[in-house]
Parts: structure tokens; sequence; C-alpha cells
């Protein structure tokens, strides 16, 4: 039993000895690759960021597929693009199931917006916005018979960037899928979520000033990525390692395919990281529309056209749902105002994936990301509003199974911001301590560069700089041991006869459930100096920014909004009062299919939910007017617009279907009324308020076309041939 163990134990330590060899070496490889990445796709470049009128290290390619179908060219391109947060590039495209393949496999182009380890000298976030204004472009140029514009999917640091862009430039994008991006940074529920206290516990982003300064103009991205790995302690420094050990015959390929991404370390240059350091993660501006660009642009995100579907889960613990959702409720104040900027936000909050299983996890990507590609163009036609995605198994026993794709059926379910806001938990007090903490930051921040900063530029030179980056304890872990190594040969060659000659101990043996006990044991002392940790860290937030004298000082007191609402503004009011008096001019606009809307949304009225079958059957439905014609993104706008006069006044909207209907040939209307009829039967069996519903609409309709009909009888005896003008 001894022995056995003994010798399992001792080949174990030489097997994973010889795995974080090879991840050394993995690493030094990575670092001489012209373009070090982890995509699982081959690509081609299409557009690099470097000849751009302002330049930046950032490129734009298409992904091929030789395994696929071409795509198809009505389809809007999917655009993924990847997180600048300490680590390379390729972690949307990291396995076949991802946010890429799931877009291929749906028929749609795809292109991935990834970037170099060093950035161009003067880059600086607005830059990096411009270059996806001209990626873009391109993107559209590529595609002109594309069904809408790019659909655009944001990971992480890449979701905020995104939205800053779109809010800059909501012309140019289509649907938009940030996963995992934190926007609100202040929010957060108490007792978790200790990652936001960061800044305030450092006094400001004056260390941030000086790590860029220490750098020579650089940021070192191995600083964000071990800010990461100390939220998890007992991951870091045990349980990663530990499994690995633990499952050295199986676990070796997953675990170096990791540590390839997790140790491609990149850098920013230090004015990009102060500018995100003092107006997100400390100033929080970008969720209050206080962020305003060099050219006067204010970034204000209810700008946004598009679709925003939001993917967070509560088992992460880098962005929390209240830091991917909370701007939500920075932003509005109830859903009347979310109509009002015509936005339509879809969330999704997974039970328990982690940050980066959000993108890279195989079952997310099977399922979430999946169902988000394949129904992309049910979302945007959504009519402005909060909703939330729910995807459910599709069985043998789903109804009309076919017109859903893949394995899930998605629905998607009327919300409001109240129910956001029971998500998020915002606190007003809370607010005002990090308030008060951006408020000590920059004065701590201006102290450091009139003081300070002369004198330690003065003495950085790119030599320190370079020392500083080599010993880096992250990057001493991966250069320490490879093949340069004298002794890494030897480790090698044992190995070798290790695997020649591997006796793993029985699964039985009591010692090594004594070594899986033990295990366990550090796992839950390393969590516990870890909750103890993150206990006091907040209560030490609460009890210097929650000072009632501190907050004085900083402008914040009671009875005092810690940041003004953009909803109060002036500009709020005048938008509320020349909307309304739109509204009112358009009761009467529109033909067929505008009637057609206003009557399917008057029949279901009473549901909250609508799920992709439906949608499909609808699309099918309505495919002999978009063959005469009618565009996508043309009836997008009719869907939304008609959704807003019923909200805003639905008796008179209503009572003017029948002036809609007088434009459109009898025929037609009579198609239009069975075609009503039939979604409405299609599945779940209509309530009896559906039944009455879809009667007066079948009565509205049919007296319209008896009308119709009469009229062109009388004036020609012959009823024209329906055109898409008339429809």
């Amino acid at each position: 039993m001894l022995g056995d163990y003994a010798r399992d134990s001792w080949q174990r330590i030489v097997l994973y000895a010889d795995v974080m060899r090879k991840r050394g070496n993995q690493y030094q490889e990575h670092l001489v690759e012209d373009i070090p990445n982890v995509l699982d796709f081959p690509a081609a470049i299409v557009m690099t960021g470097a000849d751009l009128p302002r330049p930046v290290n950032y490129g734009l390619v298409r992904i091929l597929a030789p395994d696929l179908p071409e795509p198809d060219p009505s389809k809007r391109p999917f655009v993924v693009v990847d997180p600048r947060a300490g680590h390379g590039p390729g972690i949307g495209g990291f396995k076949p199931e991802s946010e890429i393949g799931v877009a291929l496999r749906a028929g749609h182009p795809c292109y991935f917006v990834g970037f170099l380890p060093d950035p161009v000298p003067g880059q600086t976030v607005e830059d990096v916005m411009h270059a996806e204004v001209a990626f873009l472009e391109k993107v559209i140029a590529l595609h002109p018979h594309s069904g809408g514009k790019p659909a655009v999917i944001g990971n992480c640091q890449a979701g905020w960037q995104i939205l800053m862009t779109a809010a800059m430039r909501p012309d140019l994008f289509g649907p938009i899928i940030v996963a995992g991006a934190p926007v609100s940074y202040w929010a957060g529920w108490h007792g978790r979520n200790p990652m936001r206290y960061s800044g305030g516990m450092m006094g400001g982003s004056w260390a941030t000033a000086l790590a860029g300064d220490l750098g020579n103009g650089h940021f070192d991205g191995a600083n964000l990525v071990q800010n990461f790995e100390k939220l998890n302690p007992a991951n870091t420094h045990w349980s990663k390692q530990y499994n690995l050990y633990a499952n050295i015959d199986t676990e070796a390929p997953r675990y170096l395919e990791f540590e390839k991404y997790w140790g491609g370390h990149v850098f920013l240059n230090a004015v990009e990281m102060q500018y995100i350091v003092d107006n997100l993660f400390i100033g929080n501006r970008l969720a209050t529309a206080q962020l305003i660009t060099s050219e006067g642009v204010r970034l204000d995100l209810r700008n946004i056209r598009s679709p925003i579907v939001v993917f967070c889960s509560n088992g992460d613990n880098i962005t929390p749902p209240p830091q991917a959702l909370g701007w939500i409720t920075d932003l509005y104040r109830d859903d009347d105002e979310v109509r009002l900027h015509d936005q339509t936000i879809v969330y999704s909050v997974h039970d328990s994936i982690g940050h980066l299983g959000i993108f890279v996890s195989g079952k997310v990507g099977h399922k979430e990301h999946q169902k988000f590609a394949s129904n992309i163009d049910l979302i945007n036609l959504l009519p402005a509003g909060v909703y939330e995605a729910k995807i459910v198994d599709k069985t043998a026993d789903t109804p009309n199974a076919d017109l859903a794709s893949g394995d899930y059926v998605l629905s998607v379910e009327h919300r409001s911001v109240d129910d956001v806001r029971a998500i998020v938990q915002p606190d007003e007090a809370s607010d005002r301590k990090f308030a008060t903490a951006a408020r000590i930051s920059e004065v701590n921040l201006s102290l450091y560069r009139n003081f300070m900063q002369p004198w330690v530029r003065a003495v950085v030179t790119p030599q320190s700089a370079r020392m500083l980056e080599l010993m880096h304890p992250l990057r001493m872990s991966y250069e320490r041991w490879n093949d340069r190594n004298p002794l890494a040969k030897l480790v090698a060659k044992e190995a070798d006869k290790v695997r020649a000659r591997r006796a793993p101990v029985a699964a039985d043996n009591p010692l090594l459930a004594m070594q899986q006990a033990f295990s366990t044991a550090i796992t839950a002392g390393l969590n516990s100096w870890r909750d103890w940790r993150d206990t006091a860290t907040e209560q030490t937030f609460d009890l210097v920014y929650g000072n009632p004298l501190l907050q004085a000082l900083a402008g914040q007191g009671a009875g005092v909004a810690p940041r003004p609402h953009p909803g109060i503004t002036a500009e709020h009011s005048a938008l509320a009062s020349s909307a309304a008096l739109a509204l009112d001019d358009e009761v009467y606009q529109g033909g067929l299919v505008e009637a057609g809307v206003r009557a399917l949304f008057f029949i279901h009225r009473f549901r909250a939910a609508a799920d992709e079958r439906r949608f499909n059957l609808t699309l099918k439905l309505l495919q002999p007017l978009f063959e005469q014609g009618l565009r996508m993104d043309d009836f997008r706008a009719i869907l939304r617009r008609q959704a807003r006069l019923m909200q805003h006044d639905a008796d008179a909207t209503m009572a003017a279907i029948p002036v809609l209907l007088s434009r459109a040939h009898p025929q037609a209307v009579r198609e239009m009324a069975a075609g009503l009829e039939q979604v409405t039967a299609m599945f779940d069996a209509p309530t009896p308020d559906e039944q009455d519903s879809l009667a007066q609409m079948l009565d509205v309709f049919g007296r319209a076309a008896a009308s119709q009909a009469e009229k062109k009888h009388a004036v020609s005896g012959k009823a024209p041939a329906i055109s898409a003008a008339t429809a």
C-alpha cells in the first residue's frame, strides 16, 4: 500500500515537473510569435490599425472555416472583439464551441478584432474607439447584401469599449452582445465583490500613474492579471496546480492550453490605463453619460439604437451581475425612459459559470451563445424595453420543434427597470462612499503629479523598466523553468521513462484519500483567509469613506446625490415632449404591414413572453412581402415604431387601423388576416382574451377587405395586383 502510493507520487512529481517545463517552453514560443494569439480558427488579415490616421496596435481579421459551408451573404456578419485586460487575444475563439464557432455554424460571416502585445506610442482609448469605427465601416463595405449591420460581441473589457464606440457612432452597429463586461463599477452586493474597493483602498489612481512611470510610459498587463488571481488565492496558490498533479495522466493538455492564454501578458500605454482607472474603475463616469471625447461627443449609452444583450453570471467574481447590469438603473428611472430613448436591453444571468467560462466554456458556447447567434434577428426586432432571455431544453414534446434551431428554445420575457433594480440593489449611501473615494483619488493624483512624478520620471530608464518587467512574479513563474534550465533535459528524459512504466495507485488506496483530505483542508484554509481579507477590506473601505467629515471635505453629504442622474436634465424633458408630439403625428401613417403589426400587438398584449418559434413562423408568413421589396431593417423600424405608438396611445392607434388597411389590396388584407389567425393558434391555446381580440381584428380586417373590394370594383370592376408600395 505504502510502496504503491510512494511510486505513484514520485511518478506524478516527475510528470508534473515535465508539464511545467512544457509550459515554460510554450511561453517562450508564444513570446516570439509575430501575432501571438490563442485563436482556434484560421484567419486572414483584413485591416491593420497601424495604417490608420490615429494608429493603434489593433487589427481586423476574417475568420476562415474550411470545414464549414460558405457563410450566407444575406446574413449579417458577426464581429468578435477580445478584451485587452492583461492577456493576449483569442479568448473569443479559444475553442470550436465558442462565440466565433457558433456564429460560423449559424451561417454568418465572422470577423475578429485582436491586438499586438505592445501599444503604438501615444495610443489612447479614443484612438482604439476610432479604430473600431474603421473596422466596422470596412466590414459593412465588404457585405453590401447583408440583412443588417454587423452584430458585435464585446468580451469583458472589450464590452464597455464597444458600448463607448456605439454611443459615439450608433449608425454602425447591429445587435451588441456584451459578455462579462463591467460597466457600472461602483455596483455590487454587500459582503461580496471586493474588487470594486481596490481603487479606494490604494488611495486612488496615483498608484496607476506611478506604475506607468516606473514602466517608462507602459503599464504592464501582468499587474491586472495578478489582481484577478488575488480574488481566489485557493485556486491561484493551490487548487489549479494540485488538480494538475492529481490528474496528471489526463489534465496536461487542458492545462497547457489554458496557460498559453493566461501567461500571454500584454501592455497598455500608461495614458490608456490612467484613462480607464480615472474614468471607469474609480470615476464610474460611463454609466451616467459623463464622459466626453476630445471632439466634444458625449458618450451617452442611451444614444445606442441597437439591441444590447447583457450576458453575466452569479458565479463571476470579476464582473458580477450588479456591475454588468447597473448601468441600466444608473441611466433609467423607469420603463418609460427606456422606451423614450428607443432602447432595447436583453439580459441573461447564468447561475454559476465563472468569468472566463462566459467566453470559453463549451457548455456556454453550445447553449447561450448558440441561441444568441442563431436568433440575432429576433433580438434585433424586439421593441424598445427591458427583457430577460430564457433558454430551455428542446424535447420530443416541444410543439413545432422544427421552428427552433439546435437543442434549445430561446424565449424572451418582458421585464422592467424595477426587475433589474432588484438584481443590482443600488444603494445611495454606498455610492456616496465611492464618490468620496473618487474625489480623494483626484486629490492624491494631483499631489503625485505635482510633487513626486517629476522625480520618478527623472530616475526611470528603459533598462530599469525592462528589469521590473522581467522580475514580475507572474513572469518569473514562466521564465524560470523551461529547456533553458540545465536540469530540464534530465526531467524530460525521466518523464519519458515514467510514461513508459506508469503505474497509477489504486483509487481505493487510503493514502490517496488522505492526500485528497489534505488538499481539501488547504483549500478551506485559503478560502477562510480570503473571506477574512475581503470582509476586512470592505469594513475598512466603509469606515474610511463613510466618515462624515471626509465625505464633507469631498463635497458629499446627506441629501446630495452622489452622481447627477441623466434623466433629470432639461434636454431630457425636451426630448420627452418632442417625442410625444411626433407619435401623435404618426398614428395614421403606414399601410398593411403597420396594420398587421398593430393587430399582433393588440392580440398578444397580455402575453409577457415570446419564443423563437413564433418569431420564425411570423417571418415565414411575411416572406411574400420581403420578396416584394420589404427590407428587414425597414420591418424592424416599423415594428418598433408601432410598439411605441401602442404604448403611447393604444386606443387612437387601434382606431386608425381601418385607415391603414384602406391603402392595401383587399386580397392582401385577407391574407394578412389569415396569417394573424395562424400565428395566434400555432402554439399554446389562445387565452379567452386573445380569442376575443383575434375576433375583433378579423372583423376589422374583413370589413376593410370588403370595403376595398367594393370601391375597387366600382372604379374599374377589376382588382389591381398587390405591390410592395401598397403593402
